[in-house]
Protein backbone atom coordinates (compact mmCIF):
# COMPACT_ATOMS: atom_id res chain seq x y z
CA UNK A 1 0.00 0.00 0.00
CA UNK A 2 1.57 3.00 -1.02
CA UNK A 3 2.05 5.92 1.78
CA UNK A 4 0.02 9.01 1.60
CA UNK A 5 2.68 11.52 0.41
CA UNK A 6 2.69 8.76 -2.90
CA UNK A 7 -0.67 8.51 -2.95
CA UNK A 8 -1.37 12.34 -2.85
CA UNK A 9 1.41 13.20 -5.95
CA UNK A 10 -0.70 10.59 -7.39
CA UNK A 11 -3.39 11.93 -7.63
CA UNK A 12 -2.57 15.59 -8.03
CA UNK A 13 -0.87 14.23 -10.77
CA UNK A 14 -3.64 12.34 -12.31
CA UNK A 15 -5.60 15.59 -11.95
CA UNK A 16 -3.31 17.38 -14.00
CA UNK A 17 -3.79 15.07 -16.64
CA UNK A 18 -7.08 15.15 -16.56
CA UNK A 19 -6.78 19.04 -16.55
CA UNK A 20 -4.34 18.29 -20.08
CA UNK A 21 -6.83 16.14 -21.57
CA UNK A 22 -9.66 18.65 -21.34
CA UNK A 23 -7.95 21.85 -22.01
CA UNK A 24 -5.70 20.26 -25.56
CA UNK A 25 -9.48 18.35 -26.64
CA UNK A 26 -11.17 21.88 -26.19
CA UNK A 27 -7.92 23.27 -28.69
CA UNK A 28 -5.62 24.97 -26.47
CA UNK A 29 -2.15 24.51 -27.06
CA UNK A 30 0.09 22.71 -24.80
CA UNK A 31 2.27 25.50 -23.90
CA UNK A 32 1.67 27.56 -20.43
CA UNK A 33 -0.73 25.02 -19.22
CA UNK A 34 1.35 23.94 -16.08
CA UNK A 35 1.03 27.63 -15.42
CA UNK A 36 -2.59 27.62 -16.03
CA UNK A 37 -3.27 24.40 -13.67
CA UNK A 38 -1.08 26.05 -11.13
CA UNK A 39 -2.84 28.95 -11.11
CA UNK A 40 -6.19 27.32 -10.79
CA UNK A 41 -5.32 25.04 -7.87
CA UNK A 42 -3.88 28.89 -6.33
CA UNK A 43 -0.26 27.77 -6.29
CA UNK A 44 2.77 29.18 -7.91
CA UNK A 45 4.15 27.20 -11.04
CA UNK A 46 7.07 27.08 -8.36
CA UNK A 47 5.45 25.27 -6.29
CA UNK A 48 3.57 22.58 -8.73
CA UNK A 49 7.12 21.91 -10.24
CA UNK A 50 8.14 21.11 -6.43
CA UNK A 51 5.17 18.93 -6.34
CA UNK A 52 5.53 17.00 -9.55
CA UNK A 53 9.04 15.93 -8.82
CA UNK A 54 9.33 15.68 -4.55
CA UNK A 55 7.52 18.26 -2.35
CA UNK A 56 5.21 16.58 -0.20
CA UNK A 57 1.59 18.07 -0.21
CA UNK A 58 0.35 18.67 3.21
CA UNK A 59 -2.94 18.55 4.65
CA UNK A 60 -3.52 22.44 4.01
CA UNK A 61 -2.54 22.17 0.56
CA UNK A 62 -4.45 18.74 -0.41
CA UNK A 63 -7.57 20.26 0.89
CA UNK A 64 -7.02 23.18 -1.15
CA UNK A 65 -6.29 21.46 -4.30
CA UNK A 66 -9.12 19.36 -3.47
CA UNK A 67 -11.24 22.38 -3.25
CA UNK A 68 -9.91 24.10 -6.63
CA UNK A 69 -10.52 20.82 -8.16
CA UNK A 70 -13.95 20.39 -6.94
CA UNK A 71 -13.13 16.68 -5.28
CA UNK A 72 -14.72 16.29 -1.63
CA UNK A 73 -11.83 16.72 1.15
CA UNK A 74 -10.00 13.86 1.57
CA UNK A 75 -10.26 12.80 -2.05
CA UNK A 76 -6.47 13.16 -2.19
CA UNK A 77 -5.52 11.06 0.35
CA UNK A 78 -7.10 7.62 -1.08
CA UNK A 79 -6.51 5.74 -3.99
CA UNK A 80 -8.66 5.41 -6.79
CA UNK A 81 -8.42 2.40 -8.87
CA UNK A 82 -10.19 4.70 -11.93
CA UNK A 83 -6.93 6.87 -11.98
CA UNK A 84 -4.22 4.84 -14.15
CA UNK A 85 -2.31 8.16 -15.79
CA UNK A 86 -2.94 6.18 -18.84
CA UNK A 87 -0.51 7.90 -21.87
CA UNK A 88 -2.14 7.18 -25.25
CA UNK A 89 1.65 6.53 -26.23
CA UNK A 90 2.28 4.20 -23.64
CA UNK A 91 -1.43 2.38 -24.87
CA UNK A 92 -0.14 2.41 -28.69
CA UNK A 93 3.34 0.95 -27.39
CA UNK A 94 1.49 -1.78 -25.25
CA UNK A 95 -0.57 -2.83 -28.24
CA UNK A 96 2.42 -2.80 -30.77
CA UNK A 97 4.42 -4.63 -28.32
CA UNK A 98 2.23 -7.19 -27.40
CA UNK A 99 1.27 -7.98 -31.72
CA UNK A 100 5.03 -8.30 -31.69
CA UNK A 101 5.44 -10.52 -29.14
CA UNK A 102 2.57 -12.83 -30.33
CA UNK A 103 4.03 -12.86 -33.67
CA UNK A 104 8.09 -13.51 -32.86
CA UNK A 105 8.89 -16.87 -32.30
CA UNK A 106 11.21 -18.02 -29.46
CA UNK A 107 14.49 -16.72 -30.44
CA UNK A 108 12.35 -13.49 -31.76
CA UNK A 109 11.09 -13.43 -27.92
CA UNK A 110 14.19 -13.85 -26.43
CA UNK A 111 15.76 -10.94 -28.16
CA UNK A 112 12.66 -8.55 -27.63
CA UNK A 113 12.86 -9.00 -23.93
CA UNK A 114 16.58 -8.77 -23.64
CA UNK A 115 15.99 -5.39 -25.70
CA UNK A 116 13.34 -4.39 -23.36
CA UNK A 117 15.02 -5.37 -19.65
CA UNK A 118 18.73 -3.59 -20.95
CA UNK A 119 16.55 -0.24 -21.67
CA UNK A 120 14.65 -0.70 -17.91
Amino acid sequence: MANITTTRRLNTVALYQDYLRERIGAGEAPKGLDQAFAASLEISPSMWSQIKSSRPIGDKLARQVEQHAGKAAGWLDQAHDELQLADPAEEKFIAVAKTSWRSANAVQKRALLKLLQHRG
